[in-house]
């Protein structure tokens, strides 16, 4: 988080807590056991998806799960909310995308799992993982997403922080943020003003 300047000149700071929190690299210590629960449940969910045909091979899961979402019944609410949602939802439905899909979905969960127990660009991966849990919810599956898309929300702030107990501490370093200090400008030293001397 940083400081914002208001039209008037006016700096808004973030409050000292919040300022520790999210940028102090020793708070990379508070984050780590949220990082590593995280991260153990999309690997725990990436393994019960890779060893299965339905999910690596045919699609066949992750079709069931779309067509059951966009299912509109005779009576009660669909699982869907936004008709667009919907309407995307059938669109690759009808272009078979759940074939490649359903892959990318098991890979994808395994890759953030492991980006987030390394902690490799944490940030990155929680965002790719909260972008699942938003797309479950979307479709009406709450189980555990909700919470999950939490950590992974706390987890996108504190990028900065989140890694550094982890390879984070390098490659950020590498890309030379946020931990490579910026000069401050030099402030100009004011001059000694001098007695005016007197006039004859």
């Amino acid at each position: 988080m940083a400081n914002v300047i208001t039209r008037k000149g006016e700096v808004v700071q973030d409050p000292p807590f919040i300022q520790k929190l999210l940028s102090d690299p020793r708070a990379g210590w508070l984050w780590l056991p949220l990082r590593l629960w995280l991260g153990y449940q999309w690997i725990e969910a990436a393994s019960h998806k890779l060893t299965n045909p339905k999910w690596m091979q045919t699609g066949e899961a992750l079709q069931g799960f779309w067509l059951s979402a966009v299912k509109i019944p005779e009576t009660g609410r669909p699982a869907i909310t936004f008709d667009w949602y919907r309407t995307f939802l059938q669109a690759l439905l009808d272009a078979q995308a759940y074939t490649w899909f359903a892959k990318v979905v098991a890979v994808g969960e395994l890759l953030v799992g492991i980006g987030l127990i390394v902690g490799a660009f944490a940030g990155i991966a929680a965002f790719f993982g909260g972008l699942m849990n938003w797309n479950f919810m979307m479709a009406g599956s709450a189980s555990s997403n909700p919470l999950l898309f939490i950590a992974a929300v706390a987890l996108i702030l504190s990028w900065k922080v989140c890694g550094y107990i982890g390879a984070d501490y390098y490659l950020l370093r590498w890309l030379g943020t946020p931990w490579h200090g910026v000069p401050a400008p030099a402030t100009p030293t004011p001059k000694p003003q001098t007695a005016p001397t007197p006039t004859q």
